[in-house]
């Protein structure tokens, strides 16, 4: 039996005109499992490695363990997450610069180029048969899509993964006019709390866009259990 998510239309658990995310408790799981092979193993990583050799030493653990977790999903799944692989470029280009210059300046310049990679990436594959965002939510929330409305969401996906690839540009030029402009010192919480603020706008903006989507088209949505997976 399905349970409605709020606001949007429930249907029964055999509807095929369904959107459908795993119930409450296993989409947590799933969300948690990712950010934390995602961002917590390599923070963990290097707050350990760090306390007991250093920041360098931190830097290496940190990138050791993105990308160890990356070879076993490739082994173990045959794909590696795009979480993982996010997570993986913006440490390997943060690692190599923060080592080989240790010129702290130079150091920060990665924060706004890591994010016009992101750019970059989320741009190219707005043009694609698998744009990011769709990954992101198949992958992270475990949101599934019946193949009769697969057209009409990849539209979708292909447009909010343009619209990724906008927040992340816009991100970068930020990012690099507020290390241009403020004390050094203070710009890696400014650039935490601005990085924040622009992904949960983003984030925002994206389940307003979706729930509108959704109603646009009459297409339900609800939850359902992990075995129809």
């Amino acid at each position: 039996m399905s349970e409605p998510a709020a606001g949007l239309a429930a249907t029964t658990s055999g509807a095929p005109e369904c959107l459908e995310l795993p119930r409450p408790g296993r989409l947590v799981r799933t969300a948690g499992l990712n950010l934390a092979e995602a961002f917590g193993l390599p923070t963990g990583a290097y707050l350990l490695a760090a306390s007991l050799g250093g920041r360098d030493a931190g830097m290496w653990a940190m990138l050791g363990a993105i990308w160890l977790t990356a070879g076993t999903r490739r082994i173990a799944a045959g794909a590696v997450p795009v979480l993982v692989t996010i997570s993986l470029i913006v440490l390997t280009v943060q690692t190599v610069i923060a080592i080989a210059t240790g010129n702290l300046l130079i150091f920060l310049v990665h924060f706004p180029l890591a994010d016009l990679g992101l750019c970059i990436l989320f741009a190219r594959t707005a043009r694609g048969d698998s744009p990011i965002c769709a990954r992101l939510a198949a992958e992270v929330i475990g949101l599934r899509c019946p193949a009769a409305h697969q057209p009409r969401m990849d539209g979708f996906f292909r447009h909010a993964t343009a619209a990724w690839a906008g927040v992340f540009g816009l991100l970068a030029v930020s990012l690099a006019i507020l290390l241009a402009t403020i004390p050094l010192g203070i710009y890696v919480p400014v650039w935490a709390a601005t990085t924040i603020a622009f992904i949960a706008l983003g984030i925002g903006a994206s389940i307003l866009w979706l729930r509108s989507v959704l109603r646009r088209f009459g297409i339900g949505f609800r939850f359902a259990p992990a075995a129809t997976v």
